[in-house]
């Protein structure tokens, strides 16, 4: 009986997981629909829970934003794990940089790529579509060494054999059938463990 009862539960947080990383994918999907201009300048802006001003964004504010939804703020987030841990971040690295930056850092795909290893799950990279799963996240390397992020959307290809993701590229949010137009350079899930629908 009591066996029983834990494998109820455990149907239960897994199908809870399913739901979230599902409805995370529904969030990124509504992006599509706002009118963004493709802007990646420095703003100074609040903390907790800053953001750029809505017209504007770049592919890491497509994931931003779809997690706002369930109020989970990536800048917070981002923001303590690295000033715990900044030697872990490519921020001195790549940028020059000796402190976090509250402003940006969120906003920049390879420390997205530290913080979802660090605090998700890095799952492995296949060249097989069923393999990504809504709501999971996947990075690329684009022509010219430009790093790029986008969220695994729950709607198929015309052949029914990849998922589209929603992404901004330069035009705005847009869902495409694009997972494999790039070279994929990782792919991750990320769940905190509580959460707020706000949709």
């Amino acid at each position: 009986m009591r066996r029983c009862i834990l494998l109820l539960l455990l149907v239960s947080v897994n199908t809870t997981a399913e739901g979230f990383y599902k409805l995370l994918a529904k969030a990124a999907e509504e992006r599509t629909q706002y009118n963004i201009t493709y802007d990646g300048s420095y703003h100074v802006i609040d903390y907790p829970n800053g953001d750029v001003p809505e017209n504007i964004g770049v592919c890491t504010d497509v994931v931003i934003r779809s997690y706002r939804k369930f109020d989970i703020d990536l800048q917070q987030a981002v923001h303590v794990d690295i000033k715990k841990q900044f030697n872990a971040y490519p921020s001195k690295r790549i940028w020059g940089l000796s402190k976090p930056d509250k402003n940006i850092d969120h906003r920049r795909v390879p420390n997205l790529q530290t913080f979802f290893t660090r605090n998700g799950k890095k799952l492995s990279v296949s060249e097989n579509g069923n393999d990504y799963k809504p709501g999971e996240l996947v990075t690329w390397m684009l022509p010219g060494n430009l790093p790029h992020i986008g969220i695994v959307s729950n709607q198929k290809s015309a052949d029914g054999k990849r998922p589209l993701v929603v992404h901004n590229i330069g035009a705005g949010p847009v869902l495409e059938d694009m997972l494999f137009s790039y070279e994929i350079t990782g792919h991750y899930r990320y769940k905190p463990i509580s959460f707020k629908k706000n949709f």
